[in-house]
């Protein structure tokens, strides 16, 4: 052997290791998880609604079944140490938004920016998908192709029923169904939905514009859109971003319970795989939620959950 190898020219030898190594450097690679950091915001409302907390443990004992997938919880907001979006391949907000969104104080939109602008996939959850038009709706429109815009968006309970879906990774395996829950709409998206594509589409029954006009209320341009032109409105979306990076969001996830939804849960478990660059399995995100489950990990609020709404048998 040593005097085959002494035979070998130098030039050889050296194009034979740079070989050896980008081979190593791909198994390496493929071999290495995708992290998902899930980042959950502050206890808010009464017990079994806005379970941030719950919600993000729920999502990862789901992710973390799925082979090559790592899932990071980050409780109460923004993370005290962003060390923890190093590597990340995705960030997805369960959180409280509007002017008290965790994302956009100080410097983190700068920080959340520079995650996507390296590729890193973006996710909002419920209240995560409002900013403030002013601060995070720019950022909102590049990083998940929309969001909810105060006095343009609504944020009324219905029950929301799906009877169709595109031909797109994060609405594999789904099937018709209808669920009770904040589904905000008429959300403020990109200009001729460039790079948008919607995943849940319904049209709203007309009681969900019974409210007076108000910043999350009502207003004419939703009336106009849903009373008069009859729009299907879209409550969850996927986006792809000119940097090659992904983003989806999501504007249910009120009601805790609704997460034993099998159909409910799947698309969301689709959107942060997809959103991270994993493959979506051809049936979708297989997942098992006990009921038992469900009633782990809630906050501490002093309340009984609501018994409704109860999630459909699948």
């Amino acid at each position: 052997m040593d005097d085959i190898r002494s035979k070998i020219p130098n030039k050889m030898k050296r194009n034979l290791m740079s070989l050896t190594l980008a081979a190593a450097c791909v198994f390496n690679a493929a071999a290495a998880d995708k992290k998902i950091v899930l980042v959950a915001g502050n206890p808010s409302h009464g017990s079994g609604e806005h379970e941030h907390r719950a919600g993000c443990l729920l999502f990862k004992e789901c992710l973390d079944k799925i082979p090559g997938v790592q899932a990071v919880v980050v409780t109460q907001g923004w993370p005290a140490d962003t060390s923890v979006f190093d590597g990340a391949a995705a960030v997805v907000i369960y959180a409280d938004g509007g002017g008290g969104h965790p994302f956009i104080q100080g410097e983190r939109l700068q920080t959340l920016d520079a995650l996507a602008k390296k590729g890193v996939g973006i996710g909002a959850v419920h209240y995560a998908c409002e900013v403030p038009k002013e601060k995070g709706g720019k950022e909102f429109l590049d990083w998940i192709g929309g969001y909810f815009e105060m006095n343009w968006s609504v944020n009324p309970i219905w029950e929301g029923e799906f009877t169709s879906f595109p031909k797109h990774p994060v609405a594999r395996g789904l099937n018709p169904f209808k669920l009770r829950d904040e589904w905000y709409y008429h959300m403020r998206f990109r200009e001729k939905m460039d790079g948008v594509t919607p995943i849940l589409t319904a049209l709203p029954p007309k009681e969900t514009l019974s409210r007076r006009d108000g910043p999350h209320e009502g207003n004419p341009f939703v009336r106009e859109a849903v009373l008069t032109k009859a729009e299907p409105q879209h409550v969850m979306w996927v986006a792809e971003r000119a940097d090659g990076g992904r983003g989806f969001g999501f504007t249910a996830g009120h009601f805790h319970n609704n997460w034993g939804h099998d159909d409910f849960r799947k698309c969301v478990l689709n959107g942060i795989l997809w959103i991270a660059k994993v493959d979506v399995p051809e049936r979708g995100t297989p997942s098992v939620i006990t009921a038992e489950f469900l009633g782990e990990n809630l906050d501490p609020k002093g309340q009984r959950p609501p018994s409704p709404p109860k999630p459909a048998a699948k």
